[in-house]
């Protein structure tokens, strides 16, 4: 049975789906954006390092260079245009021996034949004078003032909130089981939920974009995860930096950093591990034992005693060593956007133009869209608001007077809109991504009941049915029966 028609699927909704997505429905085109979580950015988009590199890194002349650069220039402008929660902190690269002063000077020559603005190699003094906590080991270190952290998954519900204000139909618990493939071009793909007719299929599957394309069956290309394990600090542990401090990269990683957060936390991480499942998040105290050594080598008296949680994420190594972002050469109609790790949050939205033009050379017409909405409405954050903005906006709405996450403040109003914006959350943990509500220190133990209750009601569900995240992770393992109404009972 086919559902939709469409002129472009897009399979994959992390932050290069959805900035595709977005990219697309500048034109005057039919896009449907897959995704079979029951939420976008729940991949890599929802775990990993939030940072928008400089470019510095990659080897001049790869795709990872070219859009890396690209990518850090276009978010000064979404910035703007979607309410992104960026912070432009700058980065350094530290060196701790001679050796490692010699790496930060092939950097910064890397770095300037990439075209990253402002690079400056610092003595011991002026790194320390930046970041005074650092180790009195220090040598020196690349200054990189154009890196910045931001939110990833913030980001892309961005992408995709504009993205569907454009016209662009997102479709979630809708996992990909076919690619339908007439004399050599694609004609369709084959959901759970039934067949799209379309003429183009970009993979932006992540993890799992080789088996996205072995169902088209081009076999050109394999994708291995690589996990990376995190400690994140309490806001109590105190602003004990201000930048991001990376330590001379290895051939595998850009090794164990410490960084804040645009929220005001910092974490340590990741280390990097090849392993063979897809699906495993585990953190190992292996793991984190690492993470914590790493960490000291360059900050020796890092504040443990606040961490509040620790996480794992997997980036999607490309056996290529680039991204891998080309028209199939074996099935006519479907475009790669693959291979997608580290810089891959900063190059998305210059990954999306370089589809776009992929499309244009495939003969896809792409007519401007006269009455394009460029931007998206600023999300309420009542936390940040004044006394007086605060009393205003509770005279209108008093659900912004009710205070359901005590850690990070977050109001039942704030969780309403993210219940019912474009793209709304449905799960408990799609209301933190889009409020932190449940991101504070209890993590959730306190307002996570409430949550789940909210939901419930705004959905018209039994409150059996709320999942945690993804599509079989319910919060119960029987059915209960009541209303589920919030009460004001703490």
């Amino acid at each position: 049975m086919t559902i939709l028609k469409s002129d472009v699927a897009v399979i994959g909704g992390g932050i290069v789906g959805t900035a595709i997505a977005r990219e697309l429905s500048k034109y005057q085109l039919d896009v449907v954006l897959l995704e079979k979580e029951p939420d976008i950015a729940m991949g890599t988009t929802k775990a990993n390092s939030a940072i928008l590199h400089a470019g510095f890194d990659a080897h001049p002349g790869s795709l990872k260079a070219r859009l890396n650069v690209r990518g850090n220039a276009m978010y000064h402008q979404l910035k703007d245009e979607l309410a992104l929660e960026i912070k432009w902190t700058g980065s350094l690269v530290v060196a701790t021996s001679d050796d490692e002063m010699n790496t930060v000077q092939e950097l910064f020559e890397r770095g300037k034949t990439n075209g990253v603005p402002g690079l400056a190699i610092l003595n011991r003094e002026e790194v320390l004078a930046k970041e005074p906590k650092l180790s009195s080991g220090v040598k020196g270190a690349l200054w990189a003032p154009s890196a910045g952290i931001f939110l990833p998954f913030g980001a892309a519900i961005a992408f995709a909130e504009n993205a569907v204000k454009n016209g662009v139909k997102v479709l979630t618990e809708c996992p990909v089981t076919g690619i339908e493939v007439t004399d050599g071009h694609v004609t369709g793909v084959k959901t759970s939920q039934g067949m799209i007719a379309t003429q183009f299929v970009i993979n932006a599957a992540g993890l799992y974009a080789d088996d996205v394309s072995g169902l088209a069956n081009d076999n050109s290309f394999t994708i291995s995860p690589r996990k990376g394990e995190y400690i994140l600090f309490d806001k109590n542990a105190g602003s004990i930096i201000s930048n991001i401090i990376f330590p001379v990269p290895s051939k595998k990683s850009k090794g164990i950093l410490l960084c804040p957060t645009v929220h005001g936390n910092i974490f340590i991480g990741p280390n990097a591990q090849d392993i063979s499942d897809k699906d495993d998040l585990a953190t190992t105290p292996a793991g984190l034992n690492e993470v914590i050594i790493g960490a000291k080598r360059l900050m020796p008296a890092l504040p443990l005693n606040a961490s509040i949680t620790e996480f794992a994420g997997l980036r999607a190594a490309a056996n290529e060593g680039d991204f891998v972002i080309r028209p199939s050469e074996v099935t006519a109609g479907l475009i790669h956007a693959a291979g997608i790790q580290s810089p891959g949050l900063t190059s998305a939205p210059a990954i999306a133009e370089f589809v776009v033009n992929i499309l244009r050379e495939c003969g896809l017409a792409l007519t401007p869209k006269p009455n394009f909405l460029a931007t998206n409405e600023a999300k309420v954050v009542f936390r940040d608001l004044t006394d007086e903005q605060k009393q205003v906006l509770i005279s209108k709405n008093s659900l912004y007077g009710r205070v359901i996450c005590r850690c990070e403040t977050i109001t039942e109003g704030e969780i309403l809109d993210a219940i019912h914006s474009p793209c709304g959350a449905k799960t408990v943990d799609g209301v933190k991504r889009r409020t932190r509500a449940g991101m504070g220190r209890c993590q959730g133990g306190f307002c996570g009941p409430k949550i789940t209750a909210i939901l419930a009601r705004e959905l018209s569900v039994p409150i059996a049915d709320i999942r945690k995240e993804k599509a079989e992770s319910y919060l119960f393992y029987d059915k209960i029966s009541g209303n589920c109404e919030v009460t004001d009972h703490d």
